[in-house]
C-alpha cells in the first residue's frame, strides 16, 4: 500500500495495566490520567464493567457506582495508553530470529583501543553492562610495570675478595625510568611484589685461578638472597655463570634493588664481571 513519509516499522503494542487493592469504597486513584471512562477497561472479579454506567473516570480519579469489598479482585487496562516500540518483547528473540551476518568477519575487531567498550554480564545485577577496555584491563589486575632489563655491554673489573656493585650499563628497556645505569639501582615508585632475575659471569682472569665467587641481591642495604660457586676443593676453573631469582616486596617510595659480585682468586690477576651479564625485574599482577 502506498504511503507518504518514512516507511512504517513493524512494532509491538502493549497496553498499560493497573491492579487495585480493594476495600469498601467507591473511590480509587489511577496511575495514569484519563479524559473519561471510555479510556479504561475496568474488570471486577474478572467481569468487564460498562463505562459511564458502572464507573466514571476523569484525570486520576476513578469512581464506582457501587462500592467494592476487600475480597474483590479489580484491575483496569488503559485503552488510551498503549506503549508502542519497534523492539521485540523481552525473551521473544531466539537463535532462529538472528541473522548469521549479525556478527561476522566484517564487524569482528582484531584490535581494541583503550576507549572502546566491551560487553560484560553483571551477575549481582543480572544485567548486561558495558565497560571501556582501559577499565576492563584495570579491573582484572593491571599491567606488569614498572619493569626493566639491562646488561653489561663490557667487562667490569673488580677488586679481589671485595663485594662490588655491578653496573648493568646497557638497558634493553625501562618502562618507568626506574633503573639507574650509573648506580646499578632499580628504584620502582609503585608498591607491590616484583620478580627479580640476574645472571652474572664471574671471570678470574686465568685458567685454574677461580677459587670461589658469588652474587648477592640487595634490597636497600640488606641481602635478600645469593648464589654461590665454590671451587676451593679443585681450583681448576676460570669462569662461572651464576644465576639468582627472587620475589621481593617493594614499598613504592624508597626501596631499591641492586646486585653485588664477589670473586676470590688463587693467584694474582684482574677479576671481572663479564659482559652480557643481565639484571631484570617487573611488577607481578596480583
Amino acid at each position: 500500500m502506498p504511503f507518504i513519509g518514512n516507511q512504517p516499522a513493524l512494532s509491538y503494542t502493549s497496553f498499560a495495566k493497573q491492579d487495585f487493592t480493594t476495600s469498601a469504597t467507591t473511590s480509587y486513584t489511577l496511575d495514569n490520567p484519563v479524559t473519561n471512562a471510555n479510556e479504561l477497561a475496568l474488570f471486577i472479579n474478572f467481569v468487564r464493567q460498562e463505562p459511564t454506567t458502572a464507573y466514571s473516570a476523569s484525570g486520576t480519579s476513578l469512581t464506582l457506582t457501587s462500592a467494592t469489598s476487600a475480597s474483590d479482585d479489580m484491575y483496569c487496562v488503559y485503552l488510551g495508553k498503549a506503549v508502542q516500540t519497534v523492539n521485540p518483547p523481552s525473551g521473544s528473540v531466539g537463535n532462529s530470529q538472528l541473522d548469521v551476518s549479525a556478527i561476522n568477519s566484517q564487524t569482528a575487531e582484531t584490535s581494541i583501543a583503550g576507549g572502546d567498550e566491551v560487553l560484560i554480564y553483571d551477575t549481582s545485577a543480572s544485567a548486561l553492562k558495558k565497560m571501556t577496555r582501559t577499565n576492563f584491563v584495570s579491573g582484572i589486575g593491571g599491567v606488569n610495570t614498572p619493569a626493566f632489563s639491562a646488561e653489561k655491554s663490557g667487562a667490569q673489573s673488580i677488586s679481589n675478595t671485595t663485594r662490588t656493585t655491578i653496573l648493568f650499563n646497557n638497558e634493553f628497556y625501562d618502562s618507568s625510568s626506574a633503573y639507574d645505569t650509573s648506580t646499578g639501582k632499580f628504584t620502582p615508585q609503585t608498591a607491590g611484589k616484583y620478580l627479580v632475575v640476574s645472571n652474572v659471569f664471574l671471570d678470574s682472569d686465568a685458567n685454574s685461578n677461580f677459587s670461589q665467587g658469588f652474587i648477592e641481591l640487595y634490597k636497600n642495604s640488606s641481602v635478600i638472597t645469593e648464589a654461590i660457586m665454590d671451587e676451593r676443593s679443585g681450583n681448576d676453573a676460570r669462569r662461572r655463570s651464576v644465576h639468582i631469582s627472587a620475589i621481593v616486596d617493594m614499598n613504592g617510595s624508597s626501596d631499591f634493588l641492586l646486585v653485588q659480585g664477589y670473586i676470590d682468586m688463587t693467584s694474582s690477576g684482574t677479576p671481572q664481571i663479564g659482559d652480557m651479564s643481565t639484571f631484570s625485574a617487573f611488577k607481578i599482577i596480583e
